[in-house]
C-alpha cells in the first residue's frame, strides 16, 4: 500500500508539475508528433528513441530506464538488468558487442540511434538468455571524449565511480577506462526457521536470527583497448583488461535457538580474486554481401576464499581456485536474395582446479571442452517473416576420474505474420540442452550448517528444454502494445534433492528429475499521454509452475505488475518506478525477490549531469527476499532484511567533454567471456 501511495503521489505531482511549465510554451493549434517509433521484426522489435529520452539520459542505464522495456527491471543506482519473468538471463551489446557495466557507463546517450530489442534471441546468441540488447550508436566518434560517471549513495556508505577516456589518430583508436565501486552495510539481517523431521518423526525446530551483520565489498576494474579500423572493410581490436574484487572479513553473529538452549554463533567469510583478460577480434567484410568474424578471449581467474561458521561445533575451509579459460568463434554471413544465411564455429575450453582445505577436505580437477556449431536463415515472403535455425554441441567433460562425452541439440523456429504495419503476430518454438554450472558438478562436499550439507554431483547430465510462444503486438507512434502466452517444459532438469541419513544429517543436492513446466502470460502497454513530454508504461500476468521431482509434486500460481511514468520538462526529467517483485518455485525452493519502487529527478547544465534517486522511499526496514524449503522432511522459512535498500537516496553525477576530428570506430560482432571460477557456496 505504501509503494502504491508514493507511486500515486509522483504521478499527481509530476502531471500537475508538467502541466504549470507546459501550458506556457505549447499552443495545441499544431501538434507535432515525435515520440518513440517501434518496428516489429522476428525476433523483436527496433525502437527508435525520442530527443528528450537521449538527454534526459547520463549513461546506457538511465536510458534504457526511460524505453519502459517489458518484463525487465532497469536499476541505475546498481547499475543492474534483470528479468522478472524469470524465463534468463540479459545480454548487453553496443553496436554488437557484448558490453558490461564499464562500456554501458561510458556511453553517451547523444549518440544512441536505435535500440535492437530481442525478445527471441536466435541460435547465434548461446544458452539461457531470454533478452538480447543490442544499442545501436553513430559510427562516427569524436577524436577525443573523456569523463567522469561517480554515483554515491546519501543514506548509506555506497558508492561506484568510473573514468574514461578514448582518443584517434587516422585508422588507430586507444581507450581506457577505470572503475571502482564499493560498499558497508550492517543493516542486513536474515530471520530463518528450519523444522527437521527425524529418522523417528519426531520434528526438531532451529531458529537463526541475525543481531549483528557487517558486509563489505571492494572491485576494481581496468581495461586497456586498441581498434584498427580500415573503413568498414576491415577491424583489428585487442584489449586487455584486469578485475581485482575483494570482500574482506564479513561477518554475521546469529542468535541460535536450538531445541530448548539457545547461544550465539559466528560466521566469517572472505574472498579475493584477481582476474586478468585478453580478447582479440578481426573483421573482413569479404564481399558486399559476405562477411567472416573472428574473435578468441583467454581468461585468468585466480580465487582465494575463507568461511567461518561455529554452530553447534566450529567449521571452517579455505578454497584456493585457479581457472584458465580459451573462448574462440567464428561466424561467415551471407546476405543472399531469398534469405540471410549465418553460420559458425564456437570452441570453449576450460580448466578448473579448486583445493579445498580444512574442514572441507578436496581437491576437484575439471576439464570441459564444448564444440559449437550453428547455422540459421531469415528471409521474408510478402507479409511473412521466418527465422529457422539450429545448434549442435559436443561436450568432452572431465573431473578426476569422471568423464563424459555429451551431444546436445537446439532447434528454433519463428514465424511472423503483419497483416498491418501496426499489427504483427508471431509464434516461436525452441529445444535447447542445458548443461549446470561447474561448481555444482564438482565432488566437494560443504557444511552448511549443524544440521545440513552440500554436496556436489558430478554424474548430472544435460537437460533439455522446449519453448513455445505466441504473441500478437500492436504499435503506433504514441501506443507500444502487446500480449503473450509462453509455455515451457524442461525434461530431466537438475533439480533439488535432499537425502536425510541415518545420523540425521540433512543433505543438498541436485540430481536429473522428472519435469518442471512453466506457463507465463503477460500483457504490456506504453503510451506517450504527450508527445516527447509524458509517457506511462505498465504490464503485469501470471506465473504458474509445475515441478515435477522423483518423491515431490510442487505447483505454484503468481502475479506481477509493473508500472511508470516519465515527465520531460526542458533541461528537468522525473520519473517513477514500480514492481511487486519476483516470485517463483523451482524444484523444492518457493522464492520472492522483494519489490522495487523509486522516484528520480535529474537537471542538465552544459556538460553536467545531476540526477537524484529515492529508492524504496517510506520503507524504513526494506524485505529483500522470501525463501521457503517445501522438502518433506526439510522445512525451511527464510526472510532477508536490508535497512540499507529502505530510503535509500543517491546522487549521480556526470561529466563529459568531446570535440576534435572524427574516426570510424569498430562494430565487433561478437565477444565473449568467462567469470565462472567453479567454486560451490
Amino acid at each position: 500500500m505504501k509503494r502504491f501511495i508514493t507511486f500515486s503521489l509522483l504521478l499527481s505531482t509530476a502531471t500537475i508539475t508538467f502541466a504549470q511549465n507546459v501550458d506556457k510554451s505549447i499552443t495545441l493549434d499544431e501538434v507535432t508528433v515525435r515520440a518513440s517509433k517501434v518496428v516489429n521484426k522476428p525476433d523483436g522489435m527496433v525502437i527508435y528513441p525520442t530527443d528528450s529520452q537521449r538527454q534526459a539520459s547520463t549513461n546506457g542505464y538511465s536510458f534504457l530506464e526511460k524505453l519502459t522495456l517489458p518484463n525487465l527491471r532497469i536499476d541505475n543506482i546498481s547499475h543492474t538488468i534483470s528479468a522478472i519473468d524469470n524465463r534468463g538471463g540479459v545480454q548487453l551489446r553496443i553496436n554488437g558487442i557484448i558490453v558490461d557495466k564499464p562500456e554501458m557507463t561510458a556511453l553517451d546517450p547523444k549518440d544512441i540511434l536505435r535500440i535492437d530489442f530481442i525478445d527471441k534471441p536466435g541460435v547465434r546468441y548461446g544458452e539461457s538468455l531470454a533478452y538480447v540488447i543490442n544499442i545501436i550508436t553513430r559510427r562516427n566518434d569524436s577524436g577525443y571524449s573523456v569523463g567522469t560517471d561517480i554515483t554515491s549513495a546519501i543514506t548509506t556508505i555506497q558508492g561506484d565511480g568510473m573514468a574514461y577516456g578514448k582518443w584517434n589518430k587516422g585508422k588507430s583508436e586507444w581507450s581506457v577506462s577505470y572503475d571502482i565501486n564499493g560498499g558497508k552495510s550492517k543493516g542486513s539481517k536474515i530471520l530463518q526457521t528450519a523444522n527437521y523431521t527425524l529418522n523417528d518423526g519426531s520434528i526438531y525446530t532451529i531458529e537463526r536470527n541475525d543481531v549483528e551483520t557487517l558486509r563489505k565489498y571492494i572491485s576494481h576494474n581496468a581495461k586497456l583497448t586498441y581498434n584498427w579500423a580500415d573503413s568498414t572493410a576491415t577491424v583489428f581490436q585487442t584489449s586487455l583488461s584486469g578485475a581485482l574484487n575483494k570482500t574482506p572479513d564479513n561477518y554475521s553473529i546469529k542468535e541460535i535457538i536450538d531445541g530448548n538452549h539457545s547461544y550465539k554463533a559466528t560466521s566469517r567469510d572472505g574472498s579475493k580474486d584477481i582476474s586478468p583478460v585478453l580478447d582479440i577480434y578481426f573483421f573482413r567484410q569479404l564481399t558486399p554481401k559476405q562477411s567472416i568474424t573472428a574473435n578468441a578471449v583467454g581468461t585468468f581467474i585466480s580465487t582465494k576464499t575463507n568461511s567461518f561458521y561455529d554452530e553447534g561445533t566450529p567449521y571452517i575451509y579455505n578454497v584456493d581456485g585457479k581457472s584458465a579459460s580459451l573462448l574462440s568463434e567464428m561466424i561467415y554471413e551471407n546476405r543472399l536474395k531469398p534469405f540471410t544465411l549465418s553460420t559458425g564455429l564456437n570452441y570453449r575450453y576450460k580448466h578448473t582446479r579448486n583445493d579445498y582445505t580444512g574442514d572441507a577436505s578436496a581437491r576437484t580437477k575439471m576439464n570441459d571442452n564444448k564444440l559449437y556449431a550453428f547455422g540459421e536463415i531469415k528471409g521474408s515472403i510478402k507479409q511473412f517473416q521466418y527465422s529457422l535455425g539450429t545448434g549442435v554441441s559436443y561436450i568432452h567433460y572431465t573431473q578426476n576420474e569422471h568423464t563424459y562425452n555429451f551431444w546436445t541439440y537446439r532447434p528454433k523456429l519463428t514465424l511472423t505474420y503483419n497483416p498491418s504495419n501496426e499489427l504483427q503476430m508471431s509464434y516461436t518454438f525452441q529445444m535447447q540442452e542445458r548443461t549446470s554450472r561447474i561448481a555444482m558438478t564438482s565432488d566437494a562436499i560443504i557444511r552448511t550448517n549443524s544440521m545440513e550439507w552440500t554436496v556436489g554431483n558430478p554424474d548430472m547430465k544435460p537437460s533439455r528444454d522446449m519453448e513455445h510462444r505466441l504473441q500478437v503486438s500492436y504499435n503506433t507512434n504514441r501506443l507500444q502494445s502487446f500480449i503473450e502466452g509462453y509455455y515451457k517444459q524442461c525434461r530431466r532438469p537438475n533439480m533439488a534433492h535432499y537425502e536425510r541419513t541415518d545420523d540425521n544429517r540433512f543433505i543438498y543436492t541436485q540430481i536429473n528429475q522428472k519435469e518442471i513446466d512453466v506457463l507465463d502470460i503477460t500483457a504490456y502497454a506504453g503510451y506517450w499521454l504527450l508527445p516527447e513530454k509524458l509517457q506511462v508504461a505498465a504490464n503485469g500476468g501470471m506465473y504458474r509452475c509445475f515441478n515435477f521431482g522423483y518423491d515431490y509434486t510442487h505447483c505454484y500460481t503468481s502475479w506481477f505488475y509493473v508500472g511508470s511514468i516519465t515527465a520531460y520538462l526542458g533541461k528537468f526529467y522525473l520519473r517513477g518506478y514500480i514492481d511487486n517483485g519476483t516470485r517463483f518455485l523451482e524444484g523444492e525452493s518457493k522464492g520472492y525477490n522483494g519489490a522495487y519502487s523509486a522516484l528520480q529527478a535529474s537537471y542538465n547544465l552544459k556538460n553536467w549531469q545531476f540526477s537524484l534517486t529515492w529508492a524504496n522511499p517510506i520503507c524504513s526496514n526494506y524485505k529483500s527476499f522470501e525463501n521457503e524449503l517445501l522438502n518433506r522432511n526439510l522445512y525451511k522459512h527464510s526472510i532477508g532484511y536490508s535497512k540499507d535498500s529502505g530510503n535509500c537516496i543517491s546522487l549521480n553525477i556526470v561529466w563529459r567533454l568531446s570535440g576534435g576530428r572524427n574516426h570510424q570506430s569498430a562494430e565487433k560482432r561478437i565477444n565473449l567471456k568467462d567469470t565462472d571460477n567453479g567454486i560451490m557456496k
